[in-house]
Protein backbone atom coordinates (compact mmCIF):
# COMPACT_ATOMS: atom_id res chain seq x y z
CA UNK A 1 0.00 0.00 0.00
CA UNK A 2 1.55 3.28 -1.05
CA UNK A 3 2.18 5.88 1.49
CA UNK A 4 -0.90 8.06 2.73
CA UNK A 5 0.10 11.85 2.90
CA UNK A 6 -1.94 15.01 3.03
CA UNK A 7 -1.90 17.04 -0.05
CA UNK A 8 -5.14 19.31 0.14
CA UNK A 9 -4.83 20.04 3.80
CA UNK A 10 -2.70 23.06 3.54
CA UNK A 11 -4.18 24.71 0.36
CA UNK A 12 -7.47 24.64 -1.59
CA UNK A 13 -7.89 21.96 -3.54
CA UNK A 14 -8.64 23.89 -6.62
CA UNK A 15 -5.46 26.22 -6.23
CA UNK A 16 -3.37 23.16 -5.91
CA UNK A 17 -5.01 21.42 -8.53
CA UNK A 18 -4.52 24.77 -10.88
CA UNK A 19 -0.63 24.61 -10.64
CA UNK A 20 -0.64 20.94 -11.81
CA UNK A 21 -2.62 21.15 -14.37
CA UNK A 22 -0.43 24.26 -15.47
CA UNK A 23 2.03 21.15 -15.58
CA UNK A 24 0.52 19.05 -16.92
CA UNK A 25 -0.25 21.46 -19.65
CA UNK A 26 3.15 21.77 -21.01
CA UNK A 27 3.20 17.41 -21.59
CA UNK A 28 -0.46 17.28 -22.93
CA UNK A 29 -2.92 18.73 -24.98
CA UNK A 30 -5.89 19.57 -22.54
CA UNK A 31 -9.16 19.51 -24.04
CA UNK A 32 -12.00 21.38 -23.40
CA UNK A 33 -14.67 20.99 -20.80
CA UNK A 34 -17.43 18.72 -22.25
CA UNK A 35 -20.84 19.95 -22.43
CA UNK A 36 -22.71 18.72 -19.91
CA UNK A 37 -26.79 18.81 -20.96
CA UNK A 38 -26.70 14.81 -21.54
CA UNK A 39 -24.10 14.25 -18.68
CA UNK A 40 -24.53 12.46 -15.09
CA UNK A 41 -22.34 12.58 -12.39
CA UNK A 42 -20.86 9.49 -10.45
CA UNK A 43 -19.80 10.41 -6.92
CA UNK A 44 -17.68 6.90 -5.77
CA UNK A 45 -17.08 5.71 -2.69
CA UNK A 46 -17.25 8.66 -0.18
CA UNK A 47 -17.60 6.35 2.74
CA UNK A 48 -17.01 7.00 6.52
CA UNK A 49 -13.84 4.28 6.04
CA UNK A 50 -11.91 6.78 3.77
CA UNK A 51 -13.19 10.30 5.07
CA UNK A 52 -14.18 10.05 8.37
CA UNK A 53 -11.27 12.17 10.00
CA UNK A 54 -11.14 9.25 13.07
CA UNK A 55 -11.23 6.20 10.82
CA UNK A 56 -7.53 4.17 10.55
CA UNK A 57 -8.36 3.80 6.91
CA UNK A 58 -8.76 7.81 6.13
CA UNK A 59 -7.28 9.36 2.95
CA UNK A 60 -5.85 12.70 4.67
CA UNK A 61 -6.72 14.53 1.26
CA UNK A 62 -10.52 13.17 1.25
CA UNK A 63 -12.02 16.00 3.83
CA UNK A 64 -10.89 18.86 2.00
CA UNK A 65 -13.07 17.60 -1.29
CA UNK A 66 -16.41 17.34 0.31
CA UNK A 67 -17.08 20.76 -0.67
CA UNK A 68 -16.32 20.24 -4.16
CA UNK A 69 -18.31 16.81 -4.33
CA UNK A 70 -21.19 19.08 -3.03
CA UNK A 71 -21.16 21.49 -5.26
CA UNK A 72 -21.06 19.34 -8.32
CA UNK A 73 -23.98 17.34 -6.90
CA UNK A 74 -26.25 20.56 -6.25
CA UNK A 75 -24.82 21.94 -9.39
CA UNK A 76 -26.63 18.52 -11.18
CA UNK A 77 -29.25 18.46 -9.37
CA UNK A 78 -30.29 22.18 -10.19
CA UNK A 79 -30.21 21.04 -13.66
CA UNK A 80 -32.34 17.66 -13.28
CA UNK A 81 -29.24 15.55 -14.41
CA UNK A 82 -28.84 12.35 -12.94
CA UNK A 83 -26.48 11.77 -10.05
CA UNK A 84 -25.36 8.36 -8.62
CA UNK A 85 -23.36 7.70 -5.88
CA UNK A 86 -21.45 4.18 -5.45
CA UNK A 87 -20.88 2.40 -2.24
CA UNK A 88 -18.11 -0.14 -2.12
CA UNK A 89 -18.08 -3.29 -0.15
CA UNK A 90 -16.81 -6.77 -0.62
CA UNK A 91 -17.68 -10.60 0.99
CA UNK A 92 -15.58 -13.35 0.27
CA UNK A 93 -17.81 -14.24 -2.54
CA UNK A 94 -17.38 -11.20 -4.82
CA UNK A 95 -13.99 -9.82 -3.81
CA UNK A 96 -12.40 -11.91 -5.96
CA UNK A 97 -8.73 -10.44 -6.75
CA UNK A 98 -9.70 -7.86 -4.00
CA UNK A 99 -9.10 -10.00 -1.33
CA UNK A 100 -5.59 -11.30 -2.25
CA UNK A 101 -4.46 -7.58 -3.05
CA UNK A 102 -5.67 -6.19 0.38
CA UNK A 103 -6.47 -8.89 2.68
CA UNK A 104 -9.11 -7.45 4.69
CA UNK A 105 -12.83 -6.41 3.22
CA UNK A 106 -14.87 -3.63 3.24
CA UNK A 107 -17.96 -5.64 5.47
CA UNK A 108 -21.11 -4.49 3.68
CA UNK A 109 -22.38 -4.76 7.58
CA UNK A 110 -19.58 -2.41 8.95
CA UNK A 111 -20.82 1.47 10.01
CA UNK A 112 -17.50 2.57 8.02
CA UNK A 113 -18.63 1.27 4.99
CA UNK A 114 -21.35 3.82 5.05
CA UNK A 115 -21.43 6.85 3.27
CA UNK A 116 -20.43 10.17 4.79
CA UNK A 117 -23.60 11.96 6.52
CA UNK A 118 -23.34 14.92 4.15
CA UNK A 119 -24.20 12.09 1.14
CA UNK A 120 -26.32 9.64 2.89
CA UNK A 121 -28.90 12.10 3.85
CA UNK A 122 -29.44 13.37 0.26
CA UNK A 123 -32.35 11.24 -2.05
CA UNK A 124 -29.99 9.56 -4.42
CA UNK A 125 -29.67 6.37 -5.70
CA UNK A 126 -26.70 4.49 -4.47
CA UNK A 127 -25.26 1.78 -6.58
CA UNK A 128 -23.59 -0.86 -4.34
CA UNK A 129 -20.38 -2.09 -6.11
CA UNK A 130 -17.85 -4.78 -5.21
CA UNK A 131 -14.58 -3.84 -7.47
CA UNK A 132 -12.93 -0.81 -8.64
CA UNK A 133 -14.74 -0.36 -12.05
CA UNK A 134 -18.58 0.79 -11.08
CA UNK A 135 -19.60 -0.41 -14.03
CA UNK A 136 -18.42 -3.70 -13.29
CA UNK A 137 -21.62 -6.03 -12.49
CA UNK A 138 -24.08 -3.31 -11.55
CA UNK A 139 -26.19 -2.48 -14.52
CA UNK A 140 -25.02 1.43 -14.07
CA UNK A 141 -24.32 1.58 -18.46
CA UNK A 142 -27.70 0.50 -18.76
CA UNK A 143 -29.35 2.55 -16.46
CA UNK A 144 -27.39 5.55 -18.02
CA UNK A 145 -28.38 5.28 -21.32
CA UNK A 146 -31.82 4.50 -20.56
CA UNK A 147 -31.69 8.51 -19.20
CA UNK A 148 -30.08 9.22 -22.61
CA UNK A 149 -26.68 10.08 -20.76
CA UNK A 150 -23.60 10.12 -22.87
CA UNK A 151 -21.02 12.09 -20.48
CA UNK A 152 -19.79 10.98 -17.07
CA UNK A 153 -18.28 13.25 -14.57
CA UNK A 154 -16.75 11.23 -12.07
CA UNK A 155 -16.05 12.57 -8.57
CA UNK A 156 -14.70 10.68 -5.47
CA UNK A 157 -12.49 8.34 -3.92
CA UNK A 158 -9.82 7.12 -4.68
CA UNK A 159 -8.46 9.15 -7.74
CA UNK A 160 -6.38 6.21 -9.32
CA UNK A 161 -8.22 3.03 -8.27
CA UNK A 162 -12.13 3.25 -7.95
CA UNK A 163 -12.06 6.51 -9.81
CA UNK A 164 -9.85 6.04 -13.29
CA UNK A 165 -11.08 2.40 -13.08
CA UNK A 166 -14.29 3.98 -13.87
CA UNK A 167 -13.48 6.35 -16.08
CA UNK A 168 -11.40 4.00 -18.13
CA UNK A 169 -14.54 1.97 -18.58
CA UNK A 170 -16.43 4.92 -19.29
CA UNK A 171 -14.59 5.53 -21.99
CA UNK A 172 -14.18 1.72 -23.63
CA UNK A 173 -18.41 2.14 -23.29
CA UNK A 174 -18.70 4.75 -25.50
CA UNK A 175 -19.42 7.41 -22.94
CA UNK A 176 -17.27 10.94 -22.83
CA UNK A 177 -15.72 11.35 -19.64
CA UNK A 178 -14.83 14.51 -17.36
CA UNK A 179 -12.66 14.32 -14.38
CA UNK A 180 -12.78 17.11 -11.99
CA UNK A 181 -9.29 17.01 -10.12
CA UNK A 182 -9.65 18.64 -7.30
CA UNK A 183 -12.73 16.61 -6.36
CA UNK A 184 -11.21 13.67 -6.23
CA UNK A 185 -8.63 11.88 -3.73
CA UNK A 186 -6.39 9.29 -3.12
CA UNK A 187 -3.10 8.41 -1.07
CA UNK A 188 -0.35 10.99 -2.16
CA UNK A 189 0.15 13.72 -4.51
CA UNK A 190 2.39 11.14 -6.87
CA UNK A 191 -0.85 8.78 -7.38
CA UNK A 192 -3.31 11.82 -7.86
CA UNK A 193 -1.26 13.81 -10.61
CA UNK A 194 -0.33 10.28 -12.20
CA UNK A 195 -4.21 9.23 -12.96
CA UNK A 196 -4.36 12.96 -13.64
CA UNK A 197 -1.72 12.63 -16.70
CA UNK A 198 -2.78 9.43 -17.70
CA UNK A 199 -6.19 9.93 -18.34
CA UNK A 200 -5.58 13.46 -19.57
CA UNK A 201 -3.97 11.86 -22.54
CA UNK A 202 -6.61 9.45 -23.31
CA UNK A 203 -9.44 8.90 -22.10
CA UNK A 204 -10.46 12.52 -20.22
CA UNK A 205 -10.98 16.10 -19.66
CA UNK A 206 -9.12 16.67 -16.59
CA UNK A 207 -9.49 20.24 -15.23
CA UNK A 208 -11.46 21.88 -12.14
CA UNK A 209 -14.42 21.94 -10.57
CA UNK A 210 -15.31 25.76 -11.37
CA UNK A 211 -14.34 24.81 -15.20
CA UNK A 212 -16.51 22.20 -15.65
CA UNK A 213 -19.86 23.57 -13.69
CA UNK A 214 -18.88 26.71 -15.97
CA UNK A 215 -20.44 25.14 -18.86
CA UNK A 216 -23.28 23.54 -17.55
CA UNK A 217 -25.65 25.77 -18.44
CA UNK A 218 -24.38 25.99 -22.03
Amino acid sequence: MAKRKAYFEARPPAEVTAEWLGQLSAETVLRNPPNLQRAALLVLDMQRLFVDRESRSLLPSAPAIVPAVLQLIDEFERHSRPVYLTRHTNTAGNAGAMSRWWGELIDPESSNSELIPALARLPLPVIEKHQYDAFHGTGLARRLRTQEVDTVVVAGVMTHLCCESTARAAFVRGFDVAFPVDATATYNSSLHRASARTLADGFAWVGLTRDLIGKADR
